[in-house]
């Protein structure tokens, strides 16, 4: 047995992981190294039973070490929405980063297109005239001089396309 399916086991006898083993495990998943099937068991097996704060974190701290950085003055937020909610409802948190920025807050916002909700952040952002695509120096170039800019999740989050 694997290690990625010895954690499948642990999660489906009903037994939480701690922070290290989620974080590897989730690693696993991000560098590709489990096939889509063995996925799909960890994250049900996980989402049957209820995730721990420990398991959040580490899946956190693996996301973190895969994503792209950019250089952000003190203070940045991101109010990056929660999707997902099969209700089709409007996008607020784009509009919330905007608002803050025009107050003098700091936003890297992420975000991606619509797949549950009525509209995503790209798609709102899209609509405006907002270039998506931006790469990392261009995004932290706009975020020091515009006081906000926008990280498309799967350009700045490779490992999760």
């Amino acid at each position: 047995m694997t290690a990625f399916r010895a954690l499948i086991a642990k999660l489906a006898d009903g037994h939480p992981l701690t922070r290290a083993q989620a974080r590897q495990a989730f690693d696993l998943m991000m560098r590709g190294a489990v096939g889509e099937i063995e996925m799909a068991a960890f994250v049900m097996a996980l989402r049957l039973r209820g995730e721990t704060v420990d398991e959040i974190i580490g899946g956190v701290e693996a996301l973190r070490a895969h994503g792209s950085r950019i250089s952000a003055p003190p203070g940045v937020m991101d109010t990056c929405g929660t999707g997902g909610d099969g209700l089709h409802t409007r996008n607020i948190s784009t509009a919330v980063a905007i608002v803050l920025a025009a107050a003098g807050v700091p936003v890297a916002k992420h975000g991606n297109r619509a797949v549950s909700s009525a509209c995503g952040s790209a798609d709102v952002l899209e609509a405006l005239g907002v270039p998506l695509e931006q790469s990392e120096a261009e995004a932290e170039r706009t975020l020091h001089e515009l006081g906000i800019c926008f990280l498309l999740a799967p350009r700045h989050h490779r490992a999760m396309r």
